[in-house]
């Protein structure tokens, strides 16, 4: 394990912590459903990065706390700022699941 691996480890353990404790936060993953069906944070949605700009039909208030994530951090930063420009205002990238630390649910569905 490197070095920068340890801290988002970290991140990503800490900001689930945070949205579980947090009244009406939604954990967002942003993969395919492929990736969200091989295993995903237990109490996540799917919706995928190239359906986010639907994502106001399914995130009805756009005030609720958001905490994304993906693969590796890249795709839940881009989602996180198309969010922002969809006018959600409670986003939090937490980078990617490969730092997770906790259990890994598998099966599911997208929403």
């Amino acid at each position: 394990m490197n070095f920068l691996h340890f801290f988002s480890r970290n991140k990503i353990d800490e900001s689930v912590k945070e949205a579980r404790e947090k009244t009406g936060s939604i954990l967002l993953d942003v993969r395919t459903p492929e990736e969200y069906r091989s295993g995903h944070i237990p109490g996540s949605r799917n919706i995928p990065l190239q359906d986010l700009e639907q994502a106001d039909t399914v995130l009805k208030d756009k005030d609720a706390p958001l905490y994304l994530y993906c693969q590796s951090g890249a795709r839940s930063s881009m989602a996180a700022a198309l969010l922002r420009s969809m006018g959600f205002t409670q986003v939090s990238d937490m980078g990617g699941i490969s730092g997770w630390h906790g259990e890994i649910e598998r099966g599911g569905k997208e929403s």
